[in-house]
């Protein structure tokens, strides 16, 4: 229950980088937006090499596309209020705001861990079951796996935002982060929060754990596949089209779980601010720049984007 004489919030207000002086935050400004450019403009690239090269429309590239738009959402929801901030430090945020925050938040990161694993299982079926991968890979199932992993990611928001913003916000009104995340907002709440907890808990798991077996397991089969392969070049070239998602994989889900699904009691809202500022300006910046530089496919298609002869020719 609420305490008598507590006074409802409508607005909060983020604690951010508030503790740096202006010359340290305009130096994050300036390091954070060049990170922000460079992550639209490198999702745009990629988005349209995908779409004017008619070599790179194949189930791995399309979920690749999906991906970077899914990517460019999900930075669009966060860094620009963050860019502000620095700017412009004790900036508050409406109720009804950070509830639209968190849903955007969450509905597109979830969306990425989802997509991350449809990714996995292409990659499983092109090279576990290559005679079978373009009639069980077709339009309809990529389409269906893109729809089923937006519709969970909506779904789980859903869920939690309901469950945070149907708690009591009494006097204490200072987010300790930049943005409007699950954690930081539970301890403003003016009630016990334990059922909110343990519904934090299991849409951690099963947006983080179950996609990380997932891939676990389609990598497991991947690798025993391609060490049988007899040629070591077949090898190579069986692994490459894996190593671009497994280094975005590896990232990607190592930075969350150490946020999501470390114990309530070693969780530092400081050191979570750290690591966030990891995974909502950095990783998101590497699905382009891994893709681009580490993906023969990708870069062929920017040569001859560019009138330039194919690097693989």
């Amino acid at each position: 229950m609420p305490k008598p004489n507590s006074t409802s919030v409508a607005e909060f207000l983020f604690e951010g980088f508030s503790s740096f002086g202006w010359q340290h935050r305009l130096g994050f400004f300036v390091v954070f937006l060049t990170l922000y450019l460079l992550t639209l403009s490198g999702n745009a690239v990629i988005l349209t090499i995908i779409r004017l090269d008619h070599h790179l429309h194949t189930p791995m590239y399309f979920f690749l596309s999906m991906l970077s738009i899914s990517e460019t959402c999900y930075t669009v929801a966060i860094i620009p209020c963050m860019l502000s901030g620095l700017l412009s430090p004790h900036q508050t945020i409406s109720l009804q705001g950070c509830a639209t925050q968190l849903f955007f938040y969450l509905t597109f990161g979830i969306n990425n861990c989802f997509l991350l694993t449809a990714m996995g299982y292409d990659r499983y079926m092109a090279i576990c079951n290559p005679l079978r991968y373009s009639v069980i890979m077709g339009k309809e199932a990529c389409i269906q796996l893109a729809t089923g992993s937006l519709g969970i990611g909506l779904s789980m928001a859903i869920v939690q935002v309901t469950s945070v913003f149907g708690l009591p916000f009494c006097d204490a009104f200072v987010i300790s982060h930049f943005f409007c995340d699950v954690r930081p907002l539970l301890k403003l709440a003016c009630t016990d929060t334990t059922v909110n907890e343990i519904i934090n808990v299991f849409v951690s798991i099963c947006v983080l754990v179950v996609p990380m077996g997932l891939v676990f397991i389609s990598y497991v089969l991947i690798i025993s596949t391609i060490l049988k392969i007899a040629s070591a070049e077949g090898r190579k070239k069986a692994f490459a089209t894996c190593a671009s998602h497994l280094i975005v994989v590896i990232i990607h889900y190592g930075c969350a779980s150490i946020i999501y699904l470390k114990p309530k009691s070693q969780s530092s809202l400081g050191q979570d601010r750290l690591i966030s500022v990891t995974y909502t300006v950095i990783t998101p910046l590497l699905n382009p720049v891994v893709y681009s530089l580490r993906n023969q496919d990708v870069k062929d298609a920017l040569c001859r984007a560019v009138g330039r002869k194919p690097l693989s020719s």
